[in-house]
């Protein structure tokens, strides 16, 4: 999904936006493919899904190129997806499969995908904030930059101020990307964090933008105008966008802690049915052939289903040595 600044015209065509759709529908009804799996025990360790926040990853995925570097959270599926890592190599990662992006042996919450330049999932709260700004150091000056995805709790992190100080104090192509779903964990950040997030990074000098994280056009026209800002300056730049999670913070967790009424007003503001919306009354698309791109998402799934589940687990290799 990422795309070059000569993909930007290509963008305002219908073919263009419903690809945006289609990706978005794919991260949903993955994360829900997981999580079903998840339930039959084919899933080892944690998952942290991201079902309603699909419109940050595939919005920053459409304005990125192909060669600047990502990381993000271990919330990251959607991430993966959005940059164009194939689905079934990712389910396998997931279930343990040598045909696994990682062969298998990362899981869920540490993946990395060089061929699409994402150079980790971090389960480290923050620890994406200080590999992205490592690797816009080593890119300054190449015209490439770097991307931290991260969640409102890691801004309470140690990770968060020094690691924006630096990149200020070295004017590094670093985007800074917070995507506040409202919750650290288990805890409404309004209840842990003091003052506007945004506004942390414009105390230290860091041009800073709010987005509806909802809405996947905000969020990529917002993408698209810090990324050339931040490759032509050369110096960071922070962006908050708004979002929420429709499920709970991992396997474990009902999110019971949600005040009544919460869930279901954000709910409303699915980026599927803003998606769908905006493709009908702006672009003209029929019902039809949004149905025909769920048909499509849906029969591409099934057959990853079957294939990761098919490959096998990987070689024991590296106790085989203690063997010997």
């Amino acid at each position: 999904m990422a795309v070059s600044r000569a993909d930007s015209a290509a963008g305002q065509d219908v073919d263009f936006h419903v690809g945006l759709y289609r990706r978005m529908l794919l991260i949903r009804r993955f994360e829900e493919l997981v999580q079903s799996l998840f339930l039959r025990g084919e899933v080892y360790g944690t998952t942290h899904l991201c079902s309603g926040q699909e419109a940050v990853s595939v919005g920053f995925a459409s304005a990125l190129g192909e060669r600047d570097r990502v990381a993000c959270t271990y919330r990251g599926h959607g991430h993966l997806l959005a940059r164009g890592c194939p689905p079934e190599a990712l389910l396998a990662e997931l279930l343990g499969r040598a045909t696994g992006i990682n062969g298998g042996r990362a899981g869920s919450m540490n993946m990395v995908d060089l061929d699409h330049e994402l150079i980790g999932c971090f389960g480290i709260v923050g620890g994406s904030i200080a590999a992205a700004t490592g690797a816009a150091l080593a890119l300054k000056g190449s015209g490439r930059i770097a991307t931290a995805f991260f969640g409102d709790g890691a801004t309470n992190q140690a990770y968060f101020f020094e690691c924006l100080n630096f990149a200020k104090v070295l004017d590094l192509p670093a985007l800074f990307v917070c995507e506040n779903n409202g919750y650290g964990e288990y805890t409404p950040t309004a209840a842990v964090t003091a003052g506007e997030i945004s506004s942390r990074a414009e105390a230290m000098n860091i041009p800073a933008a709010a987005v509806d994280g909802m809405d996947v056009w905000a969020v990529r026209e917002v993408a698209l105008e810090a990324a050339e800002r931040v490759r032509a300056e050369g110096g960071p730049m922070f962006v908050e966008a708004r979002t929420y999670r429709f499920v709970g913070h991992s396997r474990s967790d009902p999110g019971q802690y949600r005040p009544e009424g919460e869930l279901e007003r954000w709910q409303q503001r699915d980026p599927l049915l803003i998606a769908e919306q905006r493709l009908v009354e702006e672009h003209a698309v029929a019902a039809e052939r949004l149905q025909e791109v769920a048909d499509d998402v849906e029969r591409e799934l099934a057959d990853v289903e079957q294939a990761a589940l098919g490959a096998p687990f990987p070689e024991p290799a590296v106790f085989a040595e203690f063997k010997e």
